[in-house]
């Protein structure tokens, strides 16, 4: 019924009651009270279609609030023009015609009572929202419509605006906030990019110009040209990484790999450097030696060696702990290095930040950002505790990965 245009539903209520009203007849009145209602019911209805008609433009272009009082009033008029109509062409007596007329102007006063009151209620209701909407519209998203206590249909409009608010307004904080790292991540990449640019410059020119000739000279320019060239390959592959990098991706893969093959395989990307330092490489998988991950955690635990190994003295130990926790792993790499103050601590996993003598020795800058995005894409976390002068210890906690075909 509610895909029928207006009058349509009028025409079809209308029919109804004159169906009703001769069904209920039948008995009470006689045959030629029956007869009457039989011609004249017809012509009832056609009439108060034609009202119907005219009324209608002009309730469509009020406000809601006239809108709702003037259908009362005008449901009212038509009920006692109808009675008034019906009442005379069945030669209802004056007496009983007044008697019913008197009853029906307290009913309909009653009734128009109750319409206004309910017809504010749900306008003030239509009313809030419009002034939340406007305020959203003009960009405070502080904006809420609350309890608007207008009905199920009202208030379930005002939940949904009040949703879409809370959604609109943390979807802007968080591009602020993407904004700000993007323009934080320009702006380092643009110090890391430039050092070692201004270095090979320097040495190019000085070979170019003549200015180096001796073959010794020449022979430490580029070995350190080299090394430069590599810090900068290095940078490119990690940003790029980090930039790259696809959650969706990564819990859409179904790769395994036994805990003991990835730790092997990260130890194997850095044990040159640790040799170089003399340090100790400590190796401890508990009960999780024969544990299934995804082969990316490798990344993980090789930035976090790496990282132990730049900030640990010569001759110093790093530990490599693991263990099953329920249905996760822990990983841990301790190391016995410099340790990290409790202020610097919470910014260690931040892309660049140099705010302590870690992030201020040689490397990317993007070891920890990377090996913090791809634990949390594992849906695990990646935690430090660390004290200056007594070393770090670096805890990963990931799901343990079902096996293939599970």
């Amino acid at each position: 019924m509610n895909r029928l245009p207006p009058l349509g539903i009028a025409a079809i209520l209308a029919t109804l009651g004159a169906i009703g009203t001769l069904a209920l007849g039948l008995g009470p009145l006689s045959d030629k009270e029956m007869e009457h209602l039989l011609v004249m019911l017809p012509i009832a209805i056609i009439a108060t279609l034609a009202a119907t008609a005219l009324v209608l433009p002009t309730l469509r272009r009020a406000s809601l609030r006239v809108r709702l009082v003037g259908i009362a009033l005008f449901a009212t008029a038509i009920s006692l023009a109808n009675l008034i109509a019906l009442s005379a062409l069945m030669l209802v007596s004056e007496h009983d015609a007044i008697q019913v007329a008197i009853l029906f102007i307290y009913s309909a006063a009653a009734g128009s009572g109750a319409a206004i009151a309910t017809a504010r209620a749900s306008s003030d209701a239509v009313e809030r929202l419009d002034q939340t909407a406007r305020r959203l519209a003009e960009g405070d998203l502080s904006a809420r419509a609350g309890d608007v206590d207008g009905g199920p249909e009202l208030d379930a409009l005002a939940t949904t605006l009040d949703d879409m608010a809370m959604r609109l307004d943390a979807s802007l904080v968080r591009e602020r906030q993407i904004e700000s790292q993007r323009q934080d991540l320009i702006t380092a990449v643009s110090h890391d990019l430039r050092t070692p640019l201004a270095g090979l410059r320097a040495m190019i020119e000085a070979i170019e110009d003549g200015v180096v000739e001796d073959p010794i000279t020449i022979r430490r320019y580029v070995g350190e040209m080299r090394g430069a060239v590599n810090s900068l390959v290095s940078l490119v592959d990690d940003l790029f990484e980090l930039v790259q990098l696809d959650a969706g991706a990564i819990e859409a893969e179904v790769e395994r790999a036994r805990l003991t093959d990835v730790v092997t395989a990260a130890i194997a990307a850095c044990d040159a450097q640790a040799a170089e330092k003399g340090l100790v490489l400590e190796l401890s998988l508990s009960d999780a030696e024969g544990a299934l991950t995804s082969p990316r955690l490798t990344r993980v635990v090789q930035n976090l060696l790496t990282n132990a190994i730049r900030h640990t003295p010569a001759d110093g130990t790093i530990s490599i702990e693991a263990r099953r926790a329920g249905d996760d792993l822990e990983l841990a790499v301790r190391d016995s290095g410099e340790g990290i103050s409790p202020d610097a601590a919470p910014h260690v996993f931040e892309p660049f930040w140099r705010g302590d003598v870690a992030r201020a020795s040689e490397g990317t800058g993007l070891g920890l950002a990377l090996a913090k995005r791809i634990t949390e894409a594992l849906g695990g976390t990646i935690s430090v505790e660390s004290e200056p002068a007594r070393g770090s210890r670096f805890s990963v906690l990931v799901p343990q990965a079902m096996p293939k075909g599970s």
